[in-house]
């Protein structure tokens, strides 16, 4: 489709150039799990063990909000296990650092996953450290099973109130650097109520790129409506007193799956259904 190829070609290129997150970054490392990618529906592969996924965050430890010049971050408290995911497709309890989205200058793309080429507007990822094998974040993001990286697709549709607490304070964060606290909220009102998934071994999507995410894709989008993503777009890549720089398109383009297995949480017999035609009976053409 003609979005597709926007998305895919000529929107993230021109801004991956002229972002200077991304000036010293090779924009094709060289390995061979990086994010995001294409999800096929009918190549994911249904995975009878993956258990369901537990999410217990304790909206105390959410510290403030911040711009960070490429996406604003809402921050947790992580120095105990008060907000932690575990199941899924994770061997151990993982802890909420922080919580940031993706968006597109228009409707018409912003995430950075695709489902069947299809692109969302924005991408909300919520972003896990594993503190049993990992002594902090920082050394966790650099290591395979360091990270667990739960990404939730927002689509067009109706006013979502828990997300507009949030929006409501992104005047104050208008610039590069500048921060707001922001107290008790729990982010488990933006995940949809559905609990099928999709997951698969990849990487961060901002430099320095390391492969050391277990990603964890929810099939259900949440709404939120055309106001709120216009909020997003309010915000500035730059400084005051810098030449403004609105923040938009602030997503990685799509990487190869080389040889990766998604996994899926959900039975979709749908797609065999269409793939399995009935054989016709030959009992009645016996003599």
């Amino acid at each position: 489709s003609q979005i597709a190829d926007v998305r895919l070609d000529d929107a993230p290129l021109c801004f991956l150039l002229v972002h200077p997150l991304w000036e010293t970054v090779d924009l094709v490392p060289g390995g061979e799990r990086q994010s995001p990618i294409n999800i096929r529906w009918r190549d994911s592969v249904y995975d009878p063990g993956l258990k369901p996924l537990t999410i217990s965050y304790d909206p105390t430890t959410c510290l403030h909000v911040w711009n960070n010049g490429y996406s604003f971050l809402v921050e947790f408290e992580d120095s105990t296990d008060k907000s932690v995911i575990e199941g899924g497709p994770l061997e151990h309890n993982y802890r909420l650092k922080q919580f940031h989205f993706h968006w597109g200058a228009i409707d018409a793309w912003g995430s950075e996953h695709t489902v069947d080429s299809k692109c969302y507007p924005a991408e909300l990822h919520l972003v896990h450290w594993n503190a049993v094998k990992f002594e902090n974040f920082e050394d966790a993001a650099l290591e395979e099973h360091g990270l667990a990286v739960i990404g939730v697709f927002l689509k067009l549709g109706k006013h979502h109130k828990e997300l507009q607490k949030l929006v409501d304070t992104l005047p104050l964060i208008k610039h590069k650097d500048t921060l707001v606290e922001f107290g008790s909220f729990d982010p488990s009102c933006l995940m949809p109520a559905c609990p099928d998934y999709w997951t698969y071994s990849g990487s961060l999507t901002t430099p320095p790129l390391s492969e050391s995410v277990t990603w964890i894709i929810k099939k259900q989008p949440v709404e939120v409506d055309h106001d709120q993503l216009e909020q997003f777009r309010t915000l500035l890549f730059t400084s005051e007193g810098e030449k403004e720089k609105r923040m938009v398109d602030n997503f990685r383009p799509l990487q190869p799956l080389m040889n990766r297995t998604v996994r899926s949480s959900f039975r979709h017999d749908y797609v065999l259904n269409v793939q399995v035609k009935p054989q016709p009976s030959t009992s009645q053409a016996t003599p």
